[in-house]
C-alpha cells in the first residue's frame, strides 16, 4: 500500500504541529507567570503600606515646622519688644520637644 502527501497535506500538518508548539510554549509562560504577578501584588501591597506610613509623618513634620515657624515668630516679635521673653522661651522649648519627640520615632 502506498501513501501520498501532496504539498498541501505536508503544510498543514506543519501548520498543525507549529500551533501545538505555541500553544504548549503559552502554557508554560502563563504558568512561570503566575508567580511574577503574586509577587508583584504583594510589593504593590508593602509600597501602599510604605506610603502610608510616609503620608502620617509629612503630616506630623508639618505640624511641627508650623510650631517652631509660630516659635521663630514669636522670637522676632521679642526683639521688637511685642512680646516677654518667657513666653517666646517657652514657644521655642515647645517646638524643640516636638522635634525630639518625632526624631524618636
Amino acid at each position: 500500500m502506498n501513501a501520498t502527501i501532496t504539498v498541501g497535506e505536508a503544510g498543514s500538518i506543519l501548520i498543525g504541529l507549529g500551533l501545538f508548539v505555541l500553544i504548549i510554549y503559552l502554557i508554560l509562560m502563563v504558568k512561570n507567570l503566575i508567580p511574577a504577578l503574586k509577587s508583584v501584588s504583594k510589593i504593590l501591597k508593602d509600597t501602599e503600606v510604605i506610603s502610608g506610613v510616609a503620608a502620617e509623618s509629612t503630616k506630623e513634620v508639618e505640624k511641627i515646622v508650623v510650631g517652631l515657624s509660630s516659635s521663630v515668630g514669636s522670637f522676632t516679635d521679642i526683639l521688637k519688644g511685642n512680646q516677654s521673653v518667657v513666653a517666646a522661651l517657652t514657644s521655642i522649648i515647645n517646638a524643640l520637644a516636638s522635634l525630639k519627640k518625632l526624631l524618636k520615632k
